[in-house]
């Protein structure tokens, strides 16, 4: 057999799949991986199969289903006063990492920096080095703020792009304005990218605003933002999302796009543009998991675990100084093993880990669910 090409040759298997595959082995309740355990609306299924009886079940165009990109450059120029082309700007994807990946490979080349905020969800590295970049990470400060003082001491003449993700997975944290005022200062200084994770949009809490790249001329010229379908109407599994960008970004993201993935799965375009059609899922998105982050936080005040701000996402993460010594990854197996819930250590999303005792718990969960897990954590106490 010839010998395969070294790519990624330090990647081990993805957090997610090994805390799942533990979580189901010892039948725990699983708050590890960011998916829902509860039904997506009747009306969105429905339309799914509106539209494969329709006949939509061939070949869509490469960039998305026409009604579909109208519909997501309506609702980003709505929302944020962008002035996105539904022809032009915005491409359909096989989901956000297909959309994150992509935009990095048509931004990215070989030697090339890219700066990434610490923890960092795990597909931004490996893309970034496949493109033959370097990433470089800047952890966040303690207590999970972007440091822009470590950014700007990071940006060197072979910097090329930033990845900015807010709301902020796996801290739940949310950028604000000020940040985006950092951001847009370097990038213009510097002449970046931005690749922009923004999946979690319409997960705002306490009436907070998402900064979004696309309230911003002097960023969203120089921006790929990436959404997610699968996130926002609770159907993770349907792995659809859309890229916006300006034309010549576009442009590039769109070459490598159609020897990617070429395009999407046509009958699920088709039932999200008209799903789209009525904004209340979206807009009743932020208080629906505000509802479930406040009955989790309740819950879990009866608990040794200390609960960290958690501003939007529908993760919540925790320091559990108070119960244990061991690392974060030895913790978090313990507690899946012997206490029956999973939970993710933040320490993988770090290129040289910060052990500060914090994991991660997913709430997009039914409230039965929350109630088992908070139960057996309990007896953490």
């Amino acid at each position: 057999m010839p010998a395969l090409p070294a790519k990624l040759p330090q990647a081990g298997t993805t957090i997610f799949t090994v805390m799942s595959a533990l979580a189901a082995e010892h039948g725990a309740v699983n708050l590890g991986q960011g998916f829902p355990d509860f039904a997506a609306d009747p009306a969105l299924l429905q339309a799914l199969t509106d539209a494969m009886t329709a006949g939509h079940n061939q070949y869509p165009p490469m960039t998305g289903v026409p009604a579909l990109r109208q519909a997501v450059a309506a609702k980003l120029n709505d929302l944020y006063g962008s002035a996105y082309d539904a022809d032009r700007d915005v491409t359909i994807t096989a989901g956000g990492t297909q959309g994150l990946f992509t935009a990095l490979q048509a931004c990215v080349g070989t030697g090339d920096e890219v700066v990434i905020i610490e923890p960092a969800y795990d597909s931004y590295d490996p893309a970034i080095r496949l493109a033959g970049g370097v990433p470089v990470g800047v952890p966040m400060t303690a207590d999970y703020r972007i440091d822009w003082t470590a950014v700007r001491a990071a940006v060197t003449p072979r910097t090329r792009a930033l990845v900015l993700n807010t709301p902020h997975n796996p801290s739940g944290r949310v950028a604000t304005a000020e940040d985006l005022d950092e951001l847009e200062r370097l990038a213009e200084a510097h002449d970046l990218f931005v690749v922009s994770d923004e999946v979690y949009e319409h997960m705002v809490f306490d009436g907070a605003r998402h900064e979004s790249v696309a309230r911003r001329p002097c960023l969203s010229e120089r921006a790929f933002l990436i959404g997610s379908f699968g996130k926002t109407f609770h159907v993770t599994g349907w792995k659809v999302g859309f890229v916006a960008a300006p034309p010549a970004l576009s442009a590039a993201f769109r070459r490598l796009h159609q020897y990617t993935v070429f395009t999407v799965h046509t009958p699920t375009q088709h039932a999200l543009a008209a799903y789209l059609a009525d904004p209340a899922p979206w807009q009743g998105l932020g208080g629906f998991y505000e509802a479930k982050r406040d009955a989790f936080r309740a819950a879990l005040a009866a608990t040794p675990l200390k609960l960290l701000p958690c501003e939007g996402t529908y993760f919540q993460t925790v320091d559990y100084s108070a119960v244990s010594k061991l690392a974060e990854a030895d913790f978090a197996r313990w507690l899946t093993t012997e206490i029956g819930v999973a939970a993710i250590p933040l320490s993988v999303f770090y290129q040289r880990p910060q052990e500060r005792r914090h994991v991660r718990f997913c709430f997009a969960k039914r409230d039965e669910t929350l109630a088992q897990a908070a139960g057996r954590l309990a007896r953490l106490g």
